[in-house]
C-alpha cells in the first residue's frame, strides 16, 4: 500500500478521470470475488480404506503411512509434490502410480465404482495388473480406497477439468486458478500410531464322509476361504476363491446323498478341509497338515491318502489347468482321475482347453504358489484345478473380483466336471462299460444354478480377509455359517484355529484399515492473496482520496468546466 500511495503522489494532480474508473473496477471485482467465494464450512465425511499393510516372513508389502492433509488432485496434473491424487479404475496403473511415488504425492485416493460389472474388461485387467504389482512392494505413501458417490464424483470432475486447462497460456490459467478454481482439501488426521494386530487367529474347518470297507483310502478334497485385495474391507473374492468354495461345498451335499445309503456308499473316505491363510503362502494348510501329522495320530492323513484335489479359482473361463509338482505315474489313483477327468471334458465339454502344468517344489522358496505344494512337502500326492494357469496371475487377489467376474453357468460347468469325474472314478465306472457321458447326478441330483448362486452370494456378501474374519461379527457369522454346512452333512466335524507366536510371527497385519476421510471445498491460497491485493489498493486509493481531496475536487471541477464550454 504504501507504494501505492507513493506512486499517486508522484502523480499528483496529473491523476484524471482513468484513476475513478480504476477504482470503480476494483470495488466491483472485490465485490464479484467475494460473491464467489464458497462458504467455509462446506465440506463432507466419508469411509476410505487404508491400502493393506503386513509383513510375510521378512518381506514388507503394503503402505506404511495413515495421515493425509493435502490439496486434491488429479493424476492428469503434472505437479502432485505433497498433493492427494485422486483416481478412478481407469487411471490406476502402473506408471501413473510410480509417478506419483516418484514425485512424492501426499496420498493416493481410489474411486471404486458401485457397479462393477460396468467397468470395461480393459480397465478392470489393466487395475488388476498395478495392483499386483503395487502389493509386492512397500510404500510410506498412503493409499486409500473409497466407494464412489456423488460428492466424490462431483471433486473428481473438477480436479480433472484444472488439470484439463494446462494446455492453455499460462495467464489464462494463472487468472482461472486464481478467481474460479476451486480447491479440494483431503484430510485424514489421526493420533494414534499405526499398529500390529498381534492375535491373529486362522480358522481351518474338517469333515467326513467315511467309505466302506476296512481302512479305504482318503481322497482329501480343499479349498481356501479367505480373500486378498489392495484394501481388505473391499476384498470380496468371488472368483478367487469363492467359487472354489462353492464347488466344495457343493460337492459335500451331492457325495452325502450317495453315502447317506449304504448301497451307493464308495470304498473311499473323502476328507473335505475349508483352509484360511490361503493368499498368505497357504498358513492355515500348513499349519493344519503339521497338527494332522505330527499331533493326531488318529488323523486320515496317516493311512493311505490316494490323492488331494485343491480347486482354486472356477469360476470362470473355458480353460482348465491341473498343476502338479510332478508327473502322476500311470497305474496310480491320481494318473486314473485325471484319466476320468479328460474324458469327461471330451466327451460333454469339448470346447474346454485342458492342459497340465508341471512345477516342481523348490525347497529353497520360502512362498509356495499352490496349496498342493504344502501337500506335497509332507508327501502326500495331490494337484490344484483352476482356470488360471500363472500362479503370479494378478486374477487370485484384486477387489475388483466381485461376482460381476464369475459366469455362473461355467461354474456349473467345472462342478459337473469334478463331480462327474469324481463319481467315475471312485466307481471304477469306466472298467464297468459305463459310456463316458454318462451323467451320474442327474434327477433329484442334478446340478442347479440357483443353488450355486446362492452359495456364491453367501460366500461374497462380506469382505473374507484374513485380517477381518476373527473380529468381526458378520466376518464370524460366516465362518459359523460354513461350519453348520459341514456339521449338517459331513461327519468328525472339527474346528482347527492356529494361534501365531506373538514373539515369532510368520504374518503380521497392521490396524487402521478404515478410516474417516474429510473433504474441504475451499478457494485455494492464491485466490485469498488476489483478494488482499485488491483491497489493499482499493483502500489506497480511497486514502489518497481522502488526503487529496482538495486537489481533486479542483482539478475535477475545471474539467468538467471545459468540457461544457
Amino acid at each position: 500500500m504504501c507504494w501505492f500511495i507513493w506512486c499517486t503522489q508522484m502523480w499528483g494532480v496529473n491523476m484524471t478521470l482513468r484513476t475513478y474508473k480504476v477504482a470503480a473496477l476494483l470495488l466491483l471485482s472485490v465485490h464479484l470475488l467475494h460473491a464467489s467465494a464458497l462458504p467455509a464450512a462446506s465440506s463432507y465425511e466419508f469411509n476410505a480404506y487404508r491400502m493393506q499393510q503386513y509383513n510375510l516372513h521378512q518381506d514388507k508389502h503394503g503402505c506404511r503411512g495413515a495421515i493425509v492433509v493435502a490439496e486434491a488432485r488429479s493424476a492428469a496434473d503434472t505437479i502432485l509434490t505433497r498433493r492427494c491424487v485422486i483416481m478412478k479404475p481407469s487411471d490406476f496403473t502402473t506408471e501413473r502410480y510410480q509417478e506419483a511415488k516418484k514425485q512424492n504425492a501426499a496420498a493416493v485416493l481410489i474411486l471404486l465404482p458401485q457397479n462393477i460389472s460396468s467397468v470395461p474388461e480393459d480397465i478392470v485387467q489393466g487395475f488388476m495388473v498395478a495392483e499386483s504389482q503395487v502389493l509386492e512392494e512397500e510404500t510410506l505413501m498412503p493409499v486409500y480406497v473409497a466407494p464412489e458417490d456423488d460428492q466424490l464424483l462431483c471433486m473428481y470432475e473438477e480436479v480433472s477439468q484444472a488439470a484439463a486447462t494446462k494446455s492453455a497460456s499460462v495467464l489464462v490459467r494463472v487468472l482461472r486458478s486464481i478467481v474460479t478454481a476451486t480447491a479440494f482439501q483431503i484430510l485424514v488426521s489421526n493420533n494414534y500410531p499405526i499398529k500390529p494386530i498381534t492375535d491373529t487367529t486362522i480358522i481351518t474347518l474338517e469333515g467326513v464322509l467315511p467309505g466302506t470297507g476296512e481302512d479305504p483310502p482318503t481322497i482329501v478334497i480343499t479349498a481356501h476361504y479367505d480373500t486378498f485385495g489392495l484394501a481388505p474391507w473391499l476384498a470380496y473374492g468371488a472368483d478367487s476363491n469363492g467359487s472354489g468354495v462353492t464347488i466344495l461345498l457343493k460337492l459335500v451335499r451331492l457325495f452325502h446323498h450317495l453315502y447317506s445309503d449304504p448301497r451307493s456308499q464308495a470304498p473311499y473316505h473323502l476328507l473335505f478341509s475349508l483352509t484360511g491363510g490361503g493368499k498368505y503362502n497357504f498358513l492355515g494348510t500348513k499349519h493344519w497338515l503339521e497338527e494332522n501329522m505330527d499331533h493326531a495320530e488318529s488323523s486320515l492323513l496317516h493311512d493311505n491318502v490316494a490323492f488331494v484335489i485343491c480347486l482354486d479359482s472356477l469360476g470362470t473361463g473355458d480353460e482348465l489347468f491341473l498343476h502338479v509338482s510332478r508327473p502322476p505315474k500311470p497305474g496310480t489313483s491320481q494318473y486314473s482321475f485325471i484319466h476320468q477327468l479328460e474324458q469327461i471334458i471330451s466327451a460333454r465339454f469339448p470346447w474346454v482347453r485342458f492342459g497340465t502344468v508341471h512345477k516342481k517344489i523348490n525347497l529353497q522358496e520360502s512362498n509356495v504358489a499352490w496349496e498342493h505344494e504344502r501337500y506335497g512337502m509332507k508327501r502326500i500326492p495331490g494337484f490344484t484345478l483352476s482356470h488360471i494357469e500363472n500362479p503370479k496371475s494378478e486374477l487370485r487377489g484384486s477387489i475388483l473380483d466381485t461376482m460381476a467376474q464369475v459366469d455362473i453357468r461355467k461354474l456349473k460347468r467345472n462342478t459337473v466336471i469334478v463331480a462327474e469325474s469324481l463319481a467315475r472314478f471312485m466307481y471304477n465306472l469306466s472298467d464297468k462299460g459305463s459310456a463316458k457321458d454318462m451323467q451320474v447326478f442327474k434327477g433329484s441330483l442334478d446340478i442347479q444354478d440357483s443353488h450355486l448362486s446362492a452359495l456364491m452370494t453367501m460366500m461374497t456378501s462380506v469382505p473374507r480377509a484374513v485380517q477381518l474374519l476373527d473380529r468381526e461379527p458378520g466376518h464370524l457369522l460366516l465362518i459359523s455359517s460354513l461350519e453348520q454346512e459341514f456339521k449338517h452333512y459331513l461327519k468328525q466335524v472339527h474346528r482347527h484355529t492356529f494361534h501365531q507366536d506373538r514373539r515369532d510371527p510368520e504374518i503380521t497385519f497392521f490396524d487402521q484399515m478404515s478410516q474417516p476421510m474429510m473433504m474441504y471445498r475451499v478457494k485455494p491460497a492464491a485466490f485469498d492473496l488476489f483478494l488482499g491485493g485488491c483491497i489493499a489498493g482499493y483502500l489506497g486509493i480511497v486514502y489518497y482520496a481522502i488526503q487529496n481531496f482538495g486537489n481533486i475536487y479542483t482539478k475535477l471541477k475545471a474539467t468538467m468546466k471545459a468540457k461544457y464550454q
